[in-house]
């Protein structure tokens, strides 16, 4: 992969992940908070999950040692997310403006949440991030429908209609 690919696959991400902010923005508080028994309760859950997630990786790649992923209690509401969320758009665009091509096949030793240590290419990573997000979406949006509602599609090859 070539940076400007990354740098596509971001911004698809960015796209992808407030539509879905923007799916879930029609659900009552009651179903947004509902527990679905999904691997991370429910819709709240597995945002704050997919928000933390991109966080750890965010700051692993600052070079932060002890990220740790956020749980669902540490946030209060879908506003409160989204705040945070956009937070870490601008850091994460941030990081990507010295970001060069060279880089993306460099290899970077990363300690798990679990305390587990692998060695991955940034490539690797940043394909990791995308793939987790889209996995993660797609249960919400199955979470939206069993409940009545119609999320807005994130497929890459919407975005790209749309671009």
């Amino acid at each position: 992969m070539i940076l400007a690919e990354i740098n596509e696959l971001f911004a698809y991400n960015i796209w992808a992940n407030n539509r879905t902010l923007e799916s879930v923005a029609q659900l009552s508080e009651e179903h947004y908070f509902a527990d679905a028994k999904s691997s991370h309760g429910g819709i709240h859950g597995t945002l704050v999950h997919l928000f933390g997630a991109h966080k750890v990786w965010l700051e692993r790649w600052q070079g932060k040692s002890d990220a740790k992923l956020i749980h669902q209690h540490e946030i209060a509401s879908l506003d409160e997310i989204k705040k945070l969320w956009a937070e870490l758009i601008a850091g994460t665009q941030q990081y990507f403006e010295n970001f060069t091509e060279e880089k993306l096949t460099a290899t970077y030793t990363i300690t798990t949440t679990k305390g587990e240590v692998f060695i991955h290419t940034y490539t690797q990573m940043f394909q990791h991030l995308i793939n987790h997000s889209s996995y993660h979406r797609g249960q919400i949006a199955g979470m939206v429908r069993q409940l009545g509602y119609k999320p807005l599609g994130t497929d890459l090859i919407v975005y790209h209609r749309q671009k």
